[in-house]
Parts: structure tokens; sequence; C-alpha cells
């Protein structure tokens, strides 16, 4: 009697875990047959080649994040693909390639109102998840409608080598010249790359956006004062962008962006356009914080269909009693302009101090990652920091790179100076600012990682 009731009971366990089975499996076909909806949030307007006014609503072009303009910064762009007569040929055919996402029909490739009574503008439409009005509205855009899928291997980056080399006092022409040594460095001399003035943007980044995005939304750093200690301190969804990366679109919603600083710099005024203006609190914010803020230099160099971005900043410099440490960060973009994807597998830097010393460094990867360039993801975009016990100096080297037919080869990092700036840097005020991230010592493995990444 025993033995069937104990039947019995693995019976009723039997179908208890069954129905739940289908239930499981009628929960997963659900989600299959309702995809994420699209939601409007708002309506391109057409890019121009003046500058955007603060408070213009954009779409990023490679990113897909929607974003509010800031401030316009002028830089020097420095494009030694232009400089090299054997990337002629390459650099024509990328520039075809990068002014096409101008052309609504080639690259917008967004939702159009067919149904619009005026016929002016499309609509743009954002892949929702969770959030009805999208978090990654130009993702359809750019052929990225999958925002969240993120194509790195690695979570951890294997341990780098270092070396350090003294080369005696610099020369004078140490950082009127590339270096050439070992084969990192590109075959144009610096004095022969002519810099083109352009425009680019302090931006901010809906934060309902950053989780989805290839890009670090915490890479503008700086360092505070903290009784004589300095700290490194992160902006959360603050960023720079290139005129040609935007999107503009107009919105009627009054709160058309979510980030903390939203409402501090910008309000809501209809009559203007954009119906976005900014406060004396923005302007305040601008001038105090201008010197860490400050872009001036930009530079790009492409192999085997890769092209490399990188944009310096200086940081300050942290007194010690025993020297001065001068500490910069630099923003990397990659980006594969091929048809075939490839994955960035090592790094190799180049550091050259102004001291006389050279630092060599290789290592997995790049922030703990080893992403994948892919033709429906084409860009990853990081930052990090290196310091010198000099007040200027360069750097330069090489990125591993692995094609998916196997083909490995290195792509150049364009060569970019390291230069100070008078040190009157000083932290943003709590009152327009978010607090600090965390001290030096809480990033002291990223620091590790970061002086070489």
């Amino acid at each position: 009697m025993g033995l069937l009731l104990q039947v019995v009971r693995w019976d009723k366990r039997w179908h208890i875990l069954t129905k739940c089975d289908i239930l499981l499996k009628r929960n997963i076909k659900k989600q299959a047959v309702y995809p994420p909806k699209l939601a409007e949030v708002g309506r391109l307007v057409e890019p121009r080649d003046s500058k955007y006014e603060t408070g213009q609503l954009f779409l990023h072009r490679i990113f897909g994040y929607r974003g509010v303009i800031l401030f316009p910064w002028t830089a020097r762009v420095y494009d030694r693909d232009l400089h090299n007569p054997s990337k002629q040929t390459n650099a024509t055919a990328t520039a075809t390639a990068s002014s096409t996402p101008r052309s609504k029909e080639a690259s917008l490739r967004v939702k159009a109102n067919s149904t619009s009574s005026s016929g002016s503008g499309d609509t743009a439409t954002a892949t929702t998840a969770g959030d009805s009005k999208g978090a990654a509205a130009t993702q359809s855009a750019n052929q990225q409608t999958d925002t969240t899928a993120w194509a790195s291997t690695s979570s951890t980056a294997s341990p780098e080598t270092k070396s350090t080399t003294s080369v005696g006092t610099a020369s004078s022409t140490a950082t009127s010249t590339t270096p050439t040594s070992s084969g990192n460095s590109s075959n144009v001399d610096t004095r022969e790359v002519k810099g083109k003035v352009q425009t680019f943007y302090q931006v901010l980044i809906d934060t309902r956006d950053c989780p989805h995005i290839r890009a670090q939304t915490e890479a503008v750093t700086f360092l505070g004062n903290q009784d004589s200690n300095r700290s490194l301190y992160a902006i959360p969804g603050l960023d720079y962008v290139a005129h040609d990366d935007i999107m503009p679109y107009s919105s009627s919603d009054k709160h058309p962006l979510q980030h903390e600083l939203f409402d501090k710099f910008l309000t809501y005024a209809p009559e203007n356009e954009p119906p976005f203006v900014g406060q004396d609190t923005l302007k305040a914010w601008q001038e105090k914080n201008h010197p860490w803020l400050d872009m001036s230099d930009v530079h790009k160099e492409t192999t085997e269909n890769v092209r490399i971005t990188v944009i310096p900043f200086y940081m300050g410099c942290r007194e010690t009693p025993a020297s001065s440490v001068y500490w910069w960060r630099y923003c990397i973009r990659l980006e594969n302009l091929g048809e075939m994807s490839v994955q960035l597998r090592e790094r190799h830097w180049r550091i050259f101090s102004l001291s006389g010393t050279l630092e060599t460094v290789r290592g997995r990867g790049v922030v703990g990652q080893e992403p994948i360039l892919s033709p429906r993801l084409p860009a990853f975009q990081y930052s990090s920091h290196v310091s010198l016990q000099a007040p200027s100096g360069h750097m330069w080297g090489t990125f591993r790179l692995e094609r998916e037919d196997g083909y490995s080869f290195d792509c150049k990092i364009p060569p970019f100076s390291l230069e100070s700036k008078p040190d009157d840097i000083s932290p943003p005020p709590s009152s327009t600012s978010p607090t600090g991230s965390g001290s030096i010592d809480d990033y002291s493995d990223e620091k590790k990682r970061d002086d070489s990444d």
C-alpha cells in the first residue's frame, strides 16, 4: 500500500513538471511571436553643414543612442590616410563610404511616416526592451537593430607585458617626427600631416540607452582635489560626437531625454528651435571645467579597412614630495569599414616620455574585452589613461586583429602627442555635476590596465 501511494505521488509530480514545461515552452513561443515593439521618439530633420545649436536632439550615426548637444568644440583632425600616397585610393573610398550616411534612403533606414499630411521629415523609431520609447533609436538606422548583442568574447584581460627602456635625453626633434621603432608607427612624418579644423560636440547620452551601446558611457574623467590628494572621478553619460555623426531630430516631448544633468543645463522653450535652451548653470559649468573638457586634436589612420581614431585629453598634474605625475586620458574608436568581421586580439603600445624613457606594453584585448567588429555592429569605443613623470610625450602602437577568414594583421594606432597645460584644472562644482565615482585607489586594477590599453 505504501509503495502504491509513493507511485501516485511521483505520478502527480511528473504531471506538474510536464505542465510547467508546457507553460515555459508557450512563454518562449509567445516571446518569439511578439518581438519588441517600435515606438516613435521624434521626427528626423534635415542634417546641415553649419553648427548645431545647444539643445539640439540627435541620434548617434554609429552607436545609435539618443542625445542632446550641450556646446561645440573646434578640433584639428589629423587624418594620416589623406597624406599617405599609398592610401590615397583607400582614403577616397573611405570618404565616399563615410559620406553616404547623409543620404536618408541609403543609411538612415528609419521607418518613414508615409501617412503624414505634411509629407516632410521621417519618423525616428526605436527598439524597446521594457521601455516604450526604446533603448537604441537608430540601430535600425544603421542596421544595428540588436543593440543588446555585444560581440565580446572575453571579460578578463590576460596579464600584460611591460618593459621600460631609457633612451637618454630627449632631443628637440622627438615631438616633431613620428617614432619609427619596431615598425609600429606610420611611414608618414608628423610634419607632413596637416590638421583640418572640424566641429565636435559635447553631448549628454540618454541613460536608457547606456546599457545597449558599444561605447563606454563613463569615459569622461577628471582629477579632483581632496585634501591635496587628487582622485579620479567620472561623469556618466557625457560624450564627444563629430559633426558628421549627428542625426538631428525633433520631439514634442518636454522631457525627451533622461539624464540627471538635462534639467540642470537645459530648459524647455517651445518658441525656440530647437525648443531647449541652455541655462546659466551650463555656461558656468563649461567655463569652470573648460581645461579638462577641452579637446584640441583628433588623429585617424586606417589599416586593412579598419579605422582607428584617437582623441587625447590632458587631465592635470598630481604633485608628490618626490616628483610630479602628469595625467592624460585618451578616447579610442575602432571602426570596421569592410565587409568581413574582425576581432581585436592584442594591443601593443609604445609610450615615449620627454624624460627619456620608452615603455613597451603588450596585452590581450582592451579594457578586458576582445570586441568583434562586424558589418552589423562595426564600431567599438573606449577610454583609458596614461601618466608620465614629464610634462609631455607621445604614444603610438598597433592592435592585433583577426579576420573571420583567419587572416591576422596589425592595425596601426596613429601617433599622438601628450601635451600638458597650465595646471589650473578644478573639479566640477557639486551643484552641477554628479558625485565622483571613486578614488584612484579604487581604480588600481583599471589603472594598471588603462596605462597600457
